[in-house]
């Protein structure tokens, strides 16, 4: 059974961002939101405004990928259902809301160190805000030509 898309986001706002509170949920569900609204670029091209595709695009997420590094990953979309906060959370950022400091994110990391100031390393996103452990990059001009 296919899970909604509601069930979907709060999935992953409890995987990639459970241990971060409220705002650093609501900036990882920011972000994911802004790579389905976005008009240009890989994630339009790509995802089509489909959370589902976005959420599902090979190499973007850790949470939906059964192993990583040859090592089974036990901590997956499917292995964590969510609590209300999640599905608080998700309804919130379905519902059009943004954490304004994300500004317009496309990608978030954990970097266990001091943010770099380009994320990806290709140059396509320059650094935005730092949120508890998580570090938000927004598109530079050169993410319009992926």
């Amino acid at each position: 059974m296919a899970f909604s898309d509601r069930e979907l986001l709060a999935r992953i706002i409890k995987c990639e961002a459970g241990g971060e509170g409220d705002n650093g949920m609501k900036a990882v569900a920011t972000s994911i939101m802004n790579r389905i609204r976005i008009p240009y670029g890989e994630y339009h091209r790509i995802g089509q405004g489909d959370l589902r595709k976005i959420i599902y695009q090979k190499g973007q997420y850790d949470c939906v990928r059964g192993e990583i590094n040859g090592v089974p990953n036990l901590q997956t979309i499917w292995s964590n259902p969510p609590e209300q906060i999640h599905y608080d959370i998700a309804d919130w950022a379905l519902a059009g809301n943004r954490l304004y400091p994300i500004g317009y994110s496309l990608w978030y990391f954990n970097p266990y160190a001091p943010c770099p100031y380009t994320f990806p390393y290709n140059g396509t996103g320059s650094f935005q805000i730092k949120i508890l452990n998580h570090c938000f990059y927004n598109p530079t001009e050169l993410y319009a030509q992926t």
